[in-house]
């Protein structure tokens, strides 16, 4: 990172980003040129979860090539200036590379929903039923690596 005093290095505060964030930007390979999709995510040990249409273009990348980046930001803010070289933004964000993988388990896959709905505030237990954990697409991606950063410099 160019910026080495906006780096974050603890690990605290990157999953700090991750649990805050409320939407996950993943980014796919689609016959050598990118594609770029937002989302709505959970997470949990080291792993992302996300749900889907059966179909569609993401998945038809994903099950070619699973190999993913991903960003995620927090306490985005405009700092606005007199002058426009003075213009900047207040953020944390992090961004991550992973490896994606279906999750089939009808169980597996209901757990990862109820992840996905306690990220945004759910508490509770969850249940399912049949039709609709059959009826969505879940797969999870394993978090390889990620760096962080905030602005200001801390």
């Amino acid at each position: 990172m160019r910026r080495s005093d906006k780096e974050i290095h603890s690990r605290e505060e990157l999953e700090s980003i991750i649990q805050k964030g409320e939407i996950c930007r993943l980014a796919m390979v689609d016959n050598g040129r990118p594609y770029i999709v937002p989302l709505h995510y959970g997470y949990d040990n080291g792993a992302l979860c996300f749900h889907s249409a059966p179909e569609g273009r993401k998945l038809d990348i994903l099950r070619v090539n699973p190999e993913v980046c991903f960003e995620i930001e927090t306490g985005v803010e405009l700092v606005t200036a007199d002058k426009p070289c003075g213009w900047g933004a207040k953020f944390r964000s992090v961004i991550g590379y992973g490896t994606a993988s279906f999750i089939e388990d009808a169980d597996a896959k209901a757990e990862a929903l109820a992840r996905i709905m306690a990220h945004y505030g759910g508490s509770g237990n969850y249940s399912f039923t049949e039709k609709e954990v059959s009826g969505v697409t879940v797969f999870s991606v394993s978090i390889t690596s990620m760096t962080g950063k905030r602005s200001p410099a801390q």
